[in-house]
């Protein structure tokens, strides 16, 4: 096996949602073999990073591995939510792609 890098948005699908001013995204593994890798590189700390702009006071991962999926919520990311927030995207939904962005390595077989 080895390692390949590519963008969580190749080997993944997303759905972004909010509560409030809290974000919900829905991670899941096109293929459940990628639920390891997934698992182990987006910690709560590294989507934290990838939304620093936006400033969470918290994200909390929420594994589903019979679904090979993840949930991660993310607190005060939506600028008050889409009642307080002047933002264009109030309810979050296009947030997913800003996670699926994101490079990981995967283990790809040896050719032969």
């Amino acid at each position: 096996m080895t390692l390949r890098r590519v963008r969580l948005q190749d080997i993944a699908n997303a759905r972004s949602g909010d509560k409030g001013n809290r974000l919900n995204i829905a991670l899941v593994c096109r293929d459940p073999a990628h639920y390891a890798a997934v698992a182990e590189q987006m910690t709560p700390a590294r989507v934290a990073t990838a939304f620093a702009a936006r400033k969470p006071t918290r994200v909390a991962r929420y594994d589903l591995p019979k679904l090979a999926a993840f949930n991660f919520v993310l607190d005060d990311v939506l600028e008050g939510g889409v009642n307080a927030s002047l933002g264009l995207d109030g309810h979050g939904k296009s947030l997913a792609f800003l996670l699926l962005d994101l490079p990981i390595d995967i283990d790809t077989p040896r050719a032969a």
